[in-house]
Order: structure tokens, then sequence, then C-alpha cells
């Protein structure tokens, strides 16, 4: 059993002098892998006034009883204390963890954490939380967007002088407050300039669509389920807010005609257009993702398929998607075969790709009307494809042409990299054209 005992070291020429009570821990016979430790604390007393027997303050000393009560206290508390640290950690206790644990029991508020701010602790989520670069990026306009909503709301929402966002209360009413702020930023990036001086945003002048802001709640509910998960809060903001959800239209891809038709149109008197135009049919024969597209390398080709793993989803759960070539993609990567450097194609930045498809679009006569969702107002527009073509018109044209010959998404997701039982392979099911005539037909 532990024992601790208290006692003083003097010296015979300083026998007036105040010393240090010391303290002595032990459990057991050192010489038998027993415990002997010793501790130095900051309670004082003088020599002739130690009970070596009964380790306090002489009896009969002539000493202030309120002084008397706090040394003989102050002893038996330390005393108490020592015992506790030694419990807690047993016979694998040393001197270096003794004094830790002692002064943690003494000065208990010097080893409380701070706690972290509301975007400390979101920085911490972007650091610990598994998430590919790209994912990364898009949070990182979440938390710029947060950023500035608290310097707005306190700069000039009346009342909302000392706001501050909080990781243990922000609710469903801030929430709201958010939504409101998301959907009039656009107004206030020439109204209040200086929100953007701090916290700058490239695109914050556009008024946001709907999905784009449900996109947005979706990542701040996963910051605060891990802050939860982690127990940095009991606090569910979410609880009482109804969330926006994504909408979506039936999707528009290009038939395997305008696929065709495109791929077939002379471009040679237009090299730049002609590149862009060879890469985006390439980017519909293997149905990647526009950042996918970009790093593809030459050795990304093995045994005439394309192998890589979607950026999206390898921090998560990463898996190699494979891809044959079909002859259309085989014939690009022969022709670019000789380009300078380990790139696949030629490609130029994002935006410029994006503008070159629209353009060679309209070269070609690419015209054809579609249906589609406004991102603002929610509503059906019809508009012409040359006007609202992109990188993603390519993933969608390798995922409708596949579904509506093969109907299997499991398959073409095992390619395209969209999860098994993928929401977004409900939208390719909507019965085609060519196919309600054909049941028309079984009337006649």
């Amino acid at each position: 059993m532990a024992t601790v005992k208290a006692f003083i070291r003097t010296s015979k020429s300083d026998k007036n002098k105040s010393v240090f009570i010391r303290f002595r821990l032990s459990d057991g016979r050192t010489d038998s892998g027993g415990v002997q430790l010793f501790h130095t604390s900051d309670i004082s007393i003088r020599p002739n006034q130690w009970d070596e027997k009964q380790q306090k303050v002489k009896a009969r000393c002539l000493i202030d009883e309120e002084e008397r009560r706090f040394i003989d206290k102050s002893i038996s508390d330390r005393k108490d204390c020592i015992k506790e640290v030694y419990l807690r950690k047993g016979k694998n206790l040393n001197s270096e963890e003794l004094e830790i644990g002692i002064d943690k029991y003494l000065y208990p508020d010097k080893y409380q954490k701070v706690k972290n701010t509301f975007f400390e602790t979101f920085e911490e989520f972007l650091q610990k939380h598994p998430l590919s670069d790209v994912r990364c990026k898009n949070y990182r306009v979440v938390l710029r967007a947060l950023q500035r909503f608290e310097l707005y709301s306190k700069s000039y929402v009346k009342g909302y002088k000392n706001f501050i966002l909080d990781i243990d209360t922000i609710n469903a009413d801030i929430l709201q407050s958010f939504d409101n702020f998301l959907r009039n930023e656009h107004e206030y990036y020439i109204k209040y300039p200086e929100l953007y001086k701090y916290f700058p945003e490239k695109r914050a002048s556009e008024p946001r669509g709907s999905n784009t802001i449900a996109g947005i709640y979706t990542k701040v509910r996963t910051f605060s389920n891990w802050c939860i998960r982690y127990g940095i809060t009991n606090n569910n903001p979410f609880s009482n807010f109804t969330q926006p959800k994504e909408i979506y239209g039936t999707p528009y891809y290009l038939t395997k005609e305008e696929r065709n038709q495109l791929y077939r149109f002379d471009l040679s008197k237009n090299k730049s257009l002609e590149k862009q135009r060879d890469i985006f049919i390439f980017q519909c024969s293997i149905g990647c993702r526009v950042g996918d597209l970009i790093d593809l390398k030459k050795e990304n080709i093995i045994n005439e398929a394309i192998e890589y793993v979607a950026s999206k989803t390898k921090e998560e759960k990463p898996k190699t998607l494979r891809v044959p070539l079909n002859s259309m993609a085989k014939e690009i990567v022969s022709k670019y075969a000789g380009i300078e450097g380990n790139k696949l194609l030629p490609f130029i930045s994002q935006q410029k790709y994006n503008e070159s498809i629209k353009e060679f679009f309209t070269l070609i006569g690419i015209t054809r009307k579609v249906t589609v969702l406004n991102a603002l107002t929610r509503k059906s527009e019809i508009l012409p494809l040359n006007e609202i073509a992109s990188s993603h018109l390519a993933r969608r044209t390798f995922c409708g042409i596949l579904y509506k010959e093969a109907k299997d998404p499991n398959a073409i997701g095992s390619m395209s990299g969209h999860a098994e039982g993928s929401k977004a392979f409900a939208r390719y099911r909507d019965i085609d054209e060519e196919m309600k005539k054909d049941l028309v037909n079984l009337l006649e």
C-alpha cells in the first residue's frame, strides 16, 4: 500500500531559516521492485516549528493559529494530491510525471485547453477529415463565405455588433440568416467591398443558384456532424433547420449522331479549336470528370484502356476506374502521342476549355434545343445546346448513351466513378423520345 511521508532537511547553521517541506511516496520495498518518489513542495516552515513524528507544526510552538491551520492543512492536502496522482498512474509513475500531476491537481486552469474559434475548428476539420484536393478547395469556398457572413452580420446588421459564429451556439435561426446572406451576396460585392478585401472570392458578384446553396449547406452539415462525432460539441444546428435540397431536371446529352458529327467535322483550319474538340470527344468516350481529365498522363493508358483513381473519392473510398478505349479514343490518343511532356492530351485551362466547347458547337451547328432547369428560378427553360455546352456535357453523354443501350447503372458507374445505387442515374431513366414513339406505334 502506498504511503506518503512529509519531512524537512536542514543544516545546523540554518535552524532558524525557513525551508520547504518535502514528501516521499513509498510503495513496497525498492530492492524488490517497489516505488519511491520525492517531491519538494512550496510549503515552508522553520525547522524549530516542525514536528518530525507528527509531520506537522509542533503543538507547543509559538505560532499564529491561522498560520498553523494553513500549514497543517496544506501538508494534508498535498499528501492527498500525491496519492491521487499515484492512484491514476500506479507503479509506472516516474518523478517527472509526479510533478506534472501535482501541478495539474493544484493549478487545473493552467491545463484547460482554450476553446478554438469556429473557424479554427473548421481549419482543424479540413486538416483531419479525408478530402481530395478538389473537395478541400470547395470547402474553403464555404469557409470564406461563412467568414464574410460573420463580418457582414456584426458590421451591417442592427443589434449584431458582437455577433460571432460559435460551434456551441449556432442554431437554425443563424443558418436561416446565412441562407439569406448567400442569396443576396452578389449585391454586397459592390455595396460592401471590404468584405471581399479580407475574404476574397472571384465569383461573388454572380447570384447563387438554389442547388449551389444546397451544396453549401451539405458541406456545413458535414462539418457540424464531424464536430459532434469527435466530441467538440453536442450542438446540432440542423436539428430544427430544413436544409435546402438539390433539384435537377432530366439530363440532356449528345446523341451518337451528334457526337460523331462533332468528331468528323473538319477543323484543320483552326488547330487550337480542333485540339479542344478532340479532347471533348475523348472525354465523351471515357466519362471522367474534368478535374481527372486534366490530370491524365500517358502512363494512364494500360492495355488499350484508361486507368485512374477519381480525385473526388480518392481520399475516402479510393477505387481504380478502368475504361476500355473505343475507336475514337484510340485515334485521339495516337494523334497526340507526340506532344511534349507526360500529359496525355494538350489540355488548356478549364475555363478556356468550356469556352472552346461552346465555340465549336456553334461553328459545327450543334444547336438542338433542350429543356433545362434554371439554377436560380428552378423553372424549365428551352435553350440551344451550343449556349449551355460544357465539359460536364461530355460526362453526361458517356453515361446517357451507355444507359440508353445497356440500362445497367452499376456497370456504367464502375467506369464513370458514380457510386453503386447513385441517384444521378435515376435521372437517366426517363424514357427518351424515340422509345416513346415506338411505344405509341404499338397502339396502331
